[in-house]
């Protein structure tokens, strides 16, 4: 759709395509993921410190604001060691890796209901896939810095993230079953209308079936926060990064851009499993109360509100992430496996089962 919309007003030449490309490519990373990981990182901050009874960054800027971009300007100043024993190659390349895996989920997340990086078909299988790639990228940095808690840390970091894939994907079957579609974008378009055509109530309709299916849905839903917690390496699944133990995880040996590329990557990611969560049970960019624009006869206000509602709801989630950074304590690595494999999988499992039985009426 936008792609569409810039090859017109390029004009419809081969030219004209490569510019909408590149276009529709970097606007999310411009528009919204570096503002988004400037304001995350001075929310976490401004979170923590309000938490533990302090009062945070206040020097720099209202309120402190300014502090993240004086971090951001010194991380890019900051000089780049590469230790002699690296392997260069692949220490050069991780965090590249990183970066793309989760920069590339977004092009299939539907932030209104015109503006969709790539209309797929099977956005959500995409998203697993590629996000698949910064387990490489991971390993990759643990194994390429030549430092024992790096590797400790990116093979922790492997195994969380693979584990906790299968209870997200057999949440995903469940949706997929009941709406028949893999899309995103047509997942939010099913729950239109009020909020309790979401899918944690059981999706649209009236029927029996849309009644017995919320408990279970609300047990999916609980799995997937859960699951994508752990999948973003976020307290109290940070085991990768456990300061205490792994002095800082896999980017023990990375400074400036390259920590900087890992940073952005995990706010990012951060957004992006919010956003999933979102998309999937709490109508993605709908609104719960209906829209303005159609009150007053303002079409063109929609896509705006659509947007604002789809912030909110990911911008709420990143919140409850950081509120239970500063909650929870830290899991043992043990803990961590059992959580995923004795519980979380099992669990899911037989509610796909209940969910699949449940359509079948």
């Amino acid at each position: 759709m936008m792609y569409d919309f810039l090859v017109d007003l390029f004009g419809n030449s081969t030219a004209a395509s490569i510019i909408a490309g590149t276009i529709q490519s970097l606007l999310p990373l411009f528009v919204f993921i570096l503002p988004f990981a400037l304001f995350a990182v001075y929310l976490e901050r401004k979170v923590s410190a309000h938490m533990q009874d302090r009062l945070g960054p206040m020097r720099t800027g209202w309120h402190g604001w300014k502090q993240t971009i004086a971090d951001i300007l010194k991380l890019i100043q900051k000089e780049d060691i590469v230790a002699k024993d690296n392997d260069k190659m692949l220490f050069n390349l991780a965090p590249v890796i990183v970066f793309a895996g989760s920069y590339a989920a977004f092009a299939a997340i539907p932030f209104t209901s015109i503006f969709i990086g790539t209309e797929v078909d099977l956005g959500i299988f995409y998203i697993i896939a590629v996000t698949g790639i910064v387990v490489a990228g991971i390993l990759m940095a643990g194994w390429a810095s030549n430092n024992k808690y790096s590797l400790l840390g990116s093979m922790r970091s492997v195994a969380q993230i693979i584990s906790y894939e299968i209870p997200t994907i057999l949440v995903v079957l469940s949706l997929v079953m009941i709406s028949g579609s893999m899309s995103l974008h047509t997942l939010s378009e099913q729950q239109t209308g009020y909020a309790w055509n979401w899918y944690i109530f059981g999706g649209p309709g009236t029927e029996l079936s849309k009644f017995l299916l919320i408990p279970f849905m609300f047990v999916g839903f609980l799995i997937i926060y859960i699951s994508t917690l752990a999948e973003v390496n976020r307290t109290p699944f940070d085991i990768p990064e456990a300061e205490s133990e792994l002095v800082s995880g896999y980017h023990t040996e990375y400074s400036g851009m390259k920590f900087a590329m890992f940073f952005l990557a995990e706010y990012a990611n951060m957004f992006a499993v919010s956003a999933i969560v979102v998309a999937l049970f709490l109508g993605g960019y709908q609104s719960p109360i209906g829209y303005l624009g159609d009150l007053i006869g303002a079409k063109w206000m929609i896509p705006i509100e659509q947007f604002s509602w789809f912030t909110i709801k990911g911008v709420f989630f990143v919140f409850v992430q950081m509120w239970l950074r500063w909650t929870l304590p830290r899991l043992r690595v043990d803990q961590l496996m059992a959580v995923s494999w004795k519980y979380l999988i099992p669990i899911a499992f037989v509610n796909l089962i209940i969910i699949g039985l449940i359509t079948l009426l």
